[in-house]
This record gives C-alpha cells, structure tokens and sequence, in this order.
C-alpha cells in the first residue's frame, strides 16, 4: 500500500493552491462542490497549476458531464465524483472523463489559452483518473459494480457523508473494522478490481485511521487546517523560554 498524502483545498486563492502544491504533498485536491472554486475560477486555478510538481484533482459539484470536461480542459489530473448513487451514475462519470472512442468528453483544453500545449486526446485518455465518491446508501449496495465500471480508476471514500447516510458517526464509521462494515467493502470491492481507494481525512489522526483500513490514498488535512496549525507553531515558538 502506497502512502500517497494529499491535502484538500477549499480556496480559489492561486498563490496559495501554488505554495500548497510545493509544500511536500504527493497530491492536492481543489474542491468545486463545497469550496468557492467557480467555473469561471478554473482557468485560473489550471494557470496557476500548470507546472504543479504533483498532481490535481478537482473535485466537482456533482455526476455533470460539462464540470467534469472543464476541470479536465483545465488542466486537472482527475477528478473525484460524488453524488454517486449507483453504478450508472458511475458510468456516466467515466465517460465524461474520457475522450472518444473511450468516453464522451468534449474537446477545449484550456492550455493553449496560456500559451501551454494540451495533451493529445490518446495521451489526456491514459493519463486521466476518475475517482467515484461511494457515500451513499446506493453506491454502497452497488459497490462492486460500480468498482468494475470501465474507466472507473477509483472509488473515493468520503467519511462524513457515508457516515451521515448510514445514521452514524464518522467515529464509528472508522471504527467499524468488521468485514462487512462499510469502509472494509468499498476497500475490498477496490482491490477486487485492481483500481485504487482514497479517502478524505482532514486531519493526521483519521488518515492514521483510515491507514489501517488499507488505505493510503489519503487527504490528510485541508487548506484551513495547516493554515491554523502553522499560526499555532509560530505563536508557540514565541512563547518558547529563550
């Protein structure tokens, strides 16, 4: 298992999208479904991105074929879906990240816009990932089938969600290391399928949580939170005994 540390970004601030993206991360996730990043903010963002040591991933509003091609257009490495509900939900994601004959994405890479070049329609097809949020009760019973679709490169766990659909809390849900509790069968349906799983921490200890579920791709804080910790640092240094 991989440890592939990602940080979640709810900003459409480039300065900072670029300072996080060099921090050390191995990835970095710009979040359009509850962060303030617009369509019109993308061709920002993907300017500001384009020579990102690590890759971005843009995590869209919803299962909508034109935000999925235009985080792509921008620039993006994937993208993480939710609001899935089954596996034709699934499918339908897949096929927006793709060009054809492998899916139904739209031409209009933003690169050229910059002065940048766009990958080819084959070398953007094999590049891409497309990760599926499983936190719905649906996407859960369809888990499999949704982890076997064709140009499904992931299943994305996002803890608060899943955890409110199952009447529970994200504690317990973490804490459910049984075979059949919801974490252990999108883990297990993944790895059937040979595709990858990741999911949202938000903080060092659920990501050490969520390691020992088998995951590694793993969003272990958020924009905020190193923001707020790294205040903290310098205001405790201050206070350090000369």
């Amino acid at each position: 298992m991989e440890d592939l540390r990602g940080i979640w970004t709810m900003t459409a601030d480039v300065d900072l999208l670029r300072r996080l993206a060099r921090s050390g991360v191995d990835w970095i996730a710009v979040d359009a479904q509850h962060g303030p990043v617009d369509r019109g903010a993308l061709h920002g963002v993907g300017r500001a991105l384009a020579d990102s040591p690590v890759p971005w991933l843009v995590r869209v509003p919803s299962v909508d074929a034109a935000w999925i091609g235009a985080a792509l257009d921008a620039g993006a490495a994937g993208v993480v879906v939710p609001s899935v509900t089954g596996a034709a939900d699934a499918q339908a994601a897949a096929l927006a990240a793709r060009y054809p004959p492998l899916g139904e994405r739209s031409w209009g890479p933003f690169a050229p816009l910059w002065g940048g070049v766009a990958p080819t329609p084959e070398a953007a097809n094999q590049a891409v990932r497309c990760w599926v949020m499983v936190e719905t009760p649906g996407a859960l019973d369809e888990v499999d089938a949704i982890a076997a679709t064709p140009g499904v490169d992931g299943v994305f766990i996002g803890p608060f969600d899943l955890a409110l659909s199952h009447g529970t809390t994200v504690d317990a849900l973490l804490e459910d290391e049984s075979a059949d509790g919801p974490i252990a069968r999108v883990v297990a349906a993944a790895r059937r399928q040979g595709i990858e799983v990741g999911a949202f921490a938000g903080t060092p200890q659920n990501a050490l949580r969520l390691r020992a579920h088998g995951i590694g791709y793993v969003a272990v804080t958020t924009d905020a939170g190193v923001v707020s910790a790294g205040v903290r640092a310098v205001l405790d240094a201050c206070d350090a005994p000369a």
